[in-house]
């Protein structure tokens, strides 16, 4: 017999397997020897969340019991695909989540994915991550952004979306575990493999296209695109090789600006569309955990607190959204620049999340009248407002890949800070003043975003955190637009521009969910 059961639990029984199956054992009243037996029922949790909204943590937990019955398969997809080596080709521009999805897709469809990744495996991608690190060294093909899994694979791996009309998220989800990942991440109402743990899945992704017969080639960049009578052929490469196939997936993501230079130069429409900047805020997780959990210490079965804040402000009668972004808990502040004299950060978290620090991207909603005076670059006037942000940052905090910062209370009153606190930030810290580095219109609904912040979870705003800069990746400023019914460029033909760095998409499930999408329209269309 099959039980459901949904629970309220205090988290030392909802965490301590233990302790769980006795609750559920006491719940449908089952001998409590049985716990002890080899053959025992097996109790499986299908959902869990925690609920922090009262002083008293709550976790929310929905479970099978199987008594005196086998328990259903826990993911019902199969790593099973035909051998595709001598099929007809696709090419698939980028590896990142939606790359990597789109081209395993193509597999089960039965064409053949050649997968372009300009960036390095992600062996190899450590070493170029160490670079940045240690040495300020950005490689502009190899770093954060670009390489094999895309800017998750090493700047967090959280695999929540919002996203469930756009595809089957649990499908998504059952291909990460059939390829390494926790079954945890089935379970969790806000699931994350880790940085630490995610490149080991991107490799399995990868073999297994490799297996059945597709190619996926690194540090191989797309240079141009092969085009006759408004319809893509191919693509030519860094290395002056002409790939053609049925069609073309550009899953390139959000920083790849050479691609959206590439489809202008070339004629081909694209857009600007809306997005955010601000900076990283870095604060002590214990702090963030007292915050959020209403306690002194989190103990030993609580994760560590993550938190979700936005607001409205007006600034000189425009108003502005303004919102965290990516929180990491127990993470780190990592390096994002895609060339050298730029200074973007990032956030990341390893699958325990235990850092000392918790750091999140608090952004401002970037207007239209923010662009007027990039008006020349067209549809690429954000990129333009990007770069000079990002420029600006670099050369006032000593030129290299060391960030401004500024300590939180310090800047909504106005004071440059003395010093600095210890940071997760490896490159390292200076003090600066940083509404010399943000715009006014992004510094100003920043200051008031805070204070906000401030007044609905106090402590938020506090000298023993610091501002550090800038987020500006938050998303891509450009869209290349296709068509709804076939996912298609509205004028190119077998173009299929795909996920975050074509505007459709924002991380890594939403990217992988759109991949698959755009392989099976290649597929319904043209094979």
């Amino acid at each position: 017999m099959i039980h459901s059961l949904s629970l309220t639990l205090e988290p030392d029984i909802a965490f301590d397997n233990t302790a769980f199956e006795r609750e559920i054992y006491n719940r449908l009243q089952l001998p409590a020897d049985l716990i002890a037996q080899p053959e025992r029922p097996v109790v499986r949790k299908l959902r869990q969340s925690i609920d922090a909204r009262s002083r008293q943590v709550k976790v929310h937990v929905d479970a099978e019991i199987y008594v005196d019955e086998p328990p259903r398969p826990l993911i019902a997809y199969q790593k099973s695909y035909p051998d595709v080596s001598h099929a007809r080709p696709v090419i698939v521009v980028g590896a990142g989540p939606a790359g990597l999805f789109a081209a395993l897709r193509l597999v089960e469809l039965g064409l053949k994915p050649i997968v372009l990744e300009r960036g390095s495996d992600v062996r190899a991608r450590r070493r170029d991550l160490a670079a940045i690190n240690k040495d300020h060294k950005v490689n502009p093909e190899s770093n954060y952004c670009f390489g094999e899994g895309g800017a998750g694979t090493y700047s967090d791996g959280k695999l929540y979306t919002r996203s469930k009309k756009r595809g089957d998220v649990r499908r998504i989800l059952e291909i990460f575990v059939a390829h390494g990942a926790t079954e945890q991440i089935l379970v969790d109402a806000h699931p994350h493999i880790g940085t630490n743990k995610l490149p080991e899945v991107v490799v399995a992704l990868r073999q297994s296209i490799i297996e059945a017969g597709g190619e996926v080639r690194f540090d191989t960049r797309m240079v141009d695109l092969l085009i006759e009578q408004n319809e893509v052929r191919g693509v030519i490469t860094d290395r002056g090789d002409e790939l053609t196939g049925l069609g073309v997936i550009l899953a390139t993501g959000h920083s790849a600006r050479d691609v959206f230079e590439l489809l202008h130069r070339k004629g081909i429409t694209i857009e600007s569309k809306p997005f955010a900047m601000g900076v990283r805020i870095e604060h002590q997780q214990s702090l963030i955990d007292q915050l959020q959990y209403h306690r002194p210490e989190r103990g030993d079965y609580l994760p560590a607190a993550s938190y979700s804040l936005v607001t409205q402000t007006r600034h000189k009668g425009v108003e502005r959204g303004v919102f965290s972004f990516c929180m990491c808990p127990g993470g780190f502040i990592v390096p994002a620049a895609t060339a050298p004299g730029e200074l973007v950060v990032n956030g990341m978290s390893p699958s325990r999340r235990d850092s000392k620090y918790a750091n999140s991207g608090l952004v401002v909603a970037v207007h239209d009248t923010d662009l007027n005076n990039y008006k020349e670059y067209g549809p690429l006037a954000g990129i333009h407002f990007q770069k000079e942000l990002e420029q600006r940052a670099c050369q006032l905090a000593g030129g290299n890949q060391t960030a401004p910062a500024q300590r939180v209370s310090d800047f909504v009153n106005g004071r440059v800070s003395k010093s600095l606190l210890p940071t997760s930030y490896q490159p390292g810290l200076q003090s600066v003043d940083m509404q010399a580095v943000l715009p006014e219109t992004i510094a100003m609904p920043l200051k008031t975003g805070l204070q906000q912040f401030g007044k609905s979870m106090r402590g938020y705003v506090t000298n023993e955190a610091q501002l550090i800069g800038v987020e500006s990746r938050t998303s891509s400023p450009v869209r290349i637009p296709r068509r709804p019914d076939t996912l298609e460029h509205v004028q190119i033909s077998r173009l299929f521009p795909c996920s975050e760095g074509a505007g459709y998409a924002g991380g890594i499930v939403s990217a992988a969910m759109d991949g698959e999408k755009c392989a099976e329209q290649v597929a319904k269309l043209y094979a």
